[in-house]
């Protein structure tokens, strides 16, 4: 069986407060992207997972839907499978594609050997295997609050809209951005900002690892200002970086930023 695992972007990220596990209490809403891998199970004689498209870096047999397979496995007898990822979504590029192709294996499986979980036992194994990854379960617009993993739903469409995403060639690592960012209380809730209109959220809507990562890696802002200057009504670093998204009113090329960087339209 097979399902295709989208990505998603940041509209606004705030860090509001280191916590005592290491962690960091944020803001940030959630919003699905049309960018996808492909997640398979196929029967195997023993439980395994084969990469293809783009590397992964480190051992494959540590991905996260294998982790994710482990736990259902241990939970319900489950047989071994084989677990094929196509990789398409950009790695270290803030887009959540490693929770993303856990979180539609968890749904995938599910319904491969008829669990009948519900989604909130599915949030549950998430959970468990990285902060954002239970908002793939049911995968729809969310402000989310504490680690990434507690939920409001939010009736938002960008449907009208064109979304660009440009990802330069460089990895930003998750760690190492929370590690330089600066944690600040915000003054108004990002829940508030959101419902502005769009054309406002330039001015009032932002992510917090950006000053650190932009001075780090400054082909990065310089996407930022490129998106800005070829029309964008809002541009942001998605995540922790390294992609930037930007939303226009209508559909537009970029071949200058095409040179040097991956460019993704109407996602």
């Amino acid at each position: 069986m097979l399902a295709f695992a989208n990505a998603k972007i940041n509209l606004g990220l705030l860090l509001a407060e280191k916590r005592s596990d290491g962690y960091h209490n944020l803001q940030t809403v959630f919003y699905p992207v049309k960018l996808y891998d492909s997640v398979e199970l196929v029967d195997a004689a023993t439980t395994f997972c084969t990469v293809k498209g783009i590397d992964i870096p480190g051992d494959a047999q540590d991905n996260l839907c294998v982790k994710a397979f482990k736990q259902l496995q241990a939970d319900f007898g489950l047989p071994n499978q084989q677990i094929v990822l196509l990789k398409h979504i950009p790695v270290g590029a803030g887009l959540g594609g490693g929770s993303a192709d856990a979180a539609f294996l968890i749904k995938l499986a599910n319904e491969k050997f008829k669990l009948g979980l519900s989604t909130a036992k599915m949030e549950g194994y998430a959970r468990a295997l990285g902060a954002d990854c239970a908002f793939f379960i049911a995968n729809k617009p969310v402000y989310a609050t504490e680690k990434g993993d507690c939920f409001e739903a939010l009736e938002m469409d960008l449907s009208k809209y064109f979304i660009v995403l440009v990802k330069p060639p460089v990895h930003v690592s998750t760690a190492e951005a929370y590690r330089n960012a600066s944690v600040k209380q915000p003054a108004v809730s990002l829940k508030e900002l959101i419902n502005l209109p769009i054309s406002q959220w330039k001015e009032k809507i932002f992510n917090g690892f950006e000053a650190t990562v932009f001075a780090q890696y400054p082909q990065i802002d310089e996407i930022k200002t490129k998106l800005y200057a070829a029309g964008a009504t809002f541009a942001l670093m998605s995540g922790s970086g390294s992609s930037v998204f930007a939303i226009f009113k209508q559909p537009v090329s970029l071949p200058e930023l095409e040179k040097e960087n991956l460019v993704f339209y109407d996602i």
